[in-house]
């Protein structure tokens, strides 16, 4: 079986106790999915022998280290076929990372191409959502919404991944045409991003859609995306994105059912102009053109810090919205608020506490008993990394 994810070519070969029907039933399953290669991929290393009686084996061409092969075996068909599921969607977002904005969303399309991604976490009903929102529109993805910079959409229409009533038990791999869900036009672009927010329990909700304030949508984008840090300007490439769709919303319901009547704002939304976006942002990295020269002329390592000053640690992006300030790191997405933006700022080159209270004197004024304030406020950024102490 060839199949196309992300514009990653996959082979999968099938071996041990799987059977011709279950082949073919994999097939159907990703038949929105198969690629029109004329031949499989050549396999570049024999299976391992793993004892386990359901066996698969995975061979793509991979532009990261390493041999593009993956060796699987479960005790069930249903566990294997779970496997190549989740095993072709890392790979291939693997492979793209840095390329493409990848959402861990549902996505439908209405007939013009307009991509709504509905952004939420394994197990918070994605794919239920999926499949009743796909019987009215075309279908686009139950698991990762992949846009280009220009707003264009990668499909990635896999089988869904459906729970079965044993909780333990393997997600079974049903395709689309089974379920009945509808073809997604050729052309792609998105058109709106919202939030999706089931209230389980309680009264019943229609759904209502309401705006995510940027610093809210961005906090909440970035532990569902997909390699976002390998995106050039990662935090500013997500503001513009958001900025090229209106904004993000939430959209909280009760119902799966009703998803598709309350969601028809959205696609009649038509975006503006990004050029003609009144921005809410701004990128927080860029450095005096006399310094950044002068940096570039010496490329000598970071100057050390002295005794008790302080430096920030390089980020991977930061942007200011408003009052606050969004700094990316390796690891995580911080907020900083209050005083924390001025100490950020003040902190590109090692400074002191006194030159710190200095210029939060200047920005906010020195309450009595400051001193212990911007120690405890330093204290938590040196421990969340953010800064370096000498």
């Amino acid at each position: 079986m060839a199949i196309d994810v992300l514009g990653t070519t996959f082979a999968v070969h099938w071996g041990g106790a799987v059977t011709p029907d279950q082949q073919q039933a994999m097939s159907k399953a990703w038949s929105r999915c198969l690629s029109d290669v004329t031949g499989p991929i050549t396999p570049r290393s024999q299976p391992r022998t793993s004892g386990l009686p359901f066996l698969a084996s995975i061979y793509f061409d991979s532009k990261l280290p390493g041999d593009g092969v993956r060796h699987l075996g479960s005790d069930t068909f249903e566990d294997l076929a779970e496997a190549v599921t989740s095993e072709v969607t890392i790979a291939a977002i693997l492979e793209r990372a840095g390329e493409l904005t990848m959402l861990h969303a549902c996505g439908v399309a209405d007939p013009e191409g307009a991509v709504i991604a509905l952004v939420a976490k394994s197990g918070t009903g994605k794919t239920t959502a999926s499949s009743q929102l796909a019987r009215t529109f075309g279908y686009i993805t139950d698991e990762t919404v992949a846009i280009r910079a220009d707003g264009s959409v990668v499909p990635y229409p896999k089988p869904l991944s459906v729970k079965q009533a044993l909780a333990a038990a393997a997600k079974l791999q049903v395709g689309p045409d089974e379920l009945g869900l509808q073809v997604a036009p050729d052309q792609l672009r998105i058109a709106a991003i919202a939030l999706l927010d089931r209230v389980a329990g309680g009264d019943y909700r229609v759904p209502v859609i309401d705006p995510v304030p940027l610093a809210d949508a961005v906090l909440a984008l970035i532990p569902d995306t997909s390699s976002q840090a390998a995106v050039f300007q990662p935090l500013q490439s997500l503001c513009k994105l958001i900025d090229s769709v209106g904004g993000v919303f939430r959209v909280s319901y009760s119902e799966a059912a009703d998803l598709a009547d309350g969601l028809a704002p959205l696609f009649l939304t038509k975006p503006g102009n990004p050029q003609e976006v009144t921005r809410e942002w701004s990128p927080a990295l860029i450095q005096p053109e006399a310094e950044l020269a002068a940096d570039q002329a010496d490329e000598q390592p970071p100057e050390p810090i002295p005794a008790g000053w302080l430096r920030r640690a390089e980020p991977v992006d930061a942007v200011e919205i408003g009052e606050d300030l969004l700094v990316l790191t390796d690891s995580e997405v911080i907020r900083l608020s209050g005083i924390g933006p001025v100490i950020w700022k003040s902190a590109r080159r090692p400074v002191s506490m006194q030159t710190l209270a200095g210029h939060l004197e200047a920005e906010h004024g020195l309450p009595g008993g400051y001193e212990a304030l911007l120690n405890a406020a330093v204290d938590g950024l040196v421990d969340r990394g953010i800064f370096l102490r000498g």
